[in-house]
């Protein structure tokens, strides 16, 4: 798997993008010194990548988030740090983007910047299993959304389809079809297909871009 500088996760509000995030980041570590994750999520007060914050020190992966994680406080603002990861060429970022176009509307002050760079990779997140992306067609039209609202256009895509804990493996299997159906309809290439490490071993083979992940945040 090849890496940018800045990769960037947006989807669906329930998508599992931020699970997604921590496990991409912490697979970052493996192979650079300087790892950050940043949580752009201003529409959903909780910022749920805080809920990760020990296994990311642990890690030695710094998370930039607002001070207001956690909180009920309705109005959120972003950290001064969180600009600073598109300039420093030394750092290797992971974005986590709010949800759904309004989730998106963040980037407008990054984007410009980041195709700039020239060194970045845009994940678009997508779980079959959501009620608002059971088919191709509405979550194509989720993407097109998100493209327009954040100025950043998507590279690629992250499969993502599961159920949480009660994932199992022909729940993965089942989610192929529209995988490719909703990567035919918007000319995007599917790099990664994540699936639970419990079930993953089971899975090679069948996967070419398996990806497996533990479950750091609660899927719903």
């Amino acid at each position: 798997m090849g890496f940018k500088r800045i990769t960037l996760f947006a989807g669906h509000y329930g998508s599992g993008k931020t699970n997604v995030a921590i496990n991409y980041a912490l697979l970052l570590k493996k192979s650079f010194e300087r790892v950050k994750i940043a949580d752009l999520d201003i529409v959903n007060p909780y910022f749920r990548t805080k809920d990760s914050e020990r296994v990311l020190e642990e890690n030695a992966v710094e998370l930039i988030s607002s001070d207001y994680a956690g909180t009920n406080v309705d109005f959120p603002a972003l950290p001064a740090k969180a600009y600073s990861i598109i300039d420093d060429v030394g750092v290797h970022a992971v974005i986590d983007v709010g949800g759904d176009d309004r989730g998106a509307l963040v980037l407008g002050r990054y984007s410009d910047k980041i195709k700039a760079g020239e060194d970045y990779e845009m994940f678009f997140v997508i779980n079959k299993y959501r009620p608002l992306t059971r088919d191709a067609q509405n979550t194509a039209r989720i993407k097109t959304e998100i493209e327009k609202a954040g100025n950043l256009p998507f590279t690629a895509i992250v499969n993502n389809s599961n159920i949480g804990e009660e994932t199992t493996e022909k729940d993965v299997l089942s989610a192929l079809k529209y995988a490719r159906e909703v990567s035919a309809l918007t000319g995007l290439p599917i790099k990664i297909t994540s699936v639970k490490t419990d079930i993953a071993k089971n899975l090679k083979g069948e996967i070419d871009n398996l990806f497996p992940i533990k479950l750091y945040v609660k899927q719903g």
